[in-house]
């Protein structure tokens, strides 16, 4: 099997292309970068993990995917201020 058949990164990389998309017009850089970056880390590393060739690399850099979602999701909440009402 090739990392890309994996269902992760493929939603994974349908979710750091829709980010590129959504915020293109974004003027902010600093955060657009910032959370453009953490987006493209996901599929990144799950690509790299798959590639190294061993179950424990993987696992690595599965759990270093996972660390970028949380960055992610924290970003999105900071960006849509969401959690100022929860």
């Amino acid at each position: 099997m090739n990392y890309r058949e994996l269902d992760v990164w493929k939603r994974s990389m349908n979710l750091s292309i829709a980010i590129y998309q959504n915020l293109s017009g974004l003027r902010n850089f600093g955060f657009k970068d910032q959370i453009t970056r953490s987006s493209l880390s996901v599929p990144s590393n799950i690509a790299e993990g798959y590639g190294r060739g061993t179950n424990k690399e993987l696992m690595r850099f599965l759990y270093i995917a996972k660390g970028s979602c949380n960055e992610l999701e924290t970003q999105i909440i900071i960006g849509t201020e969401d959690w100022l009402h929860n």
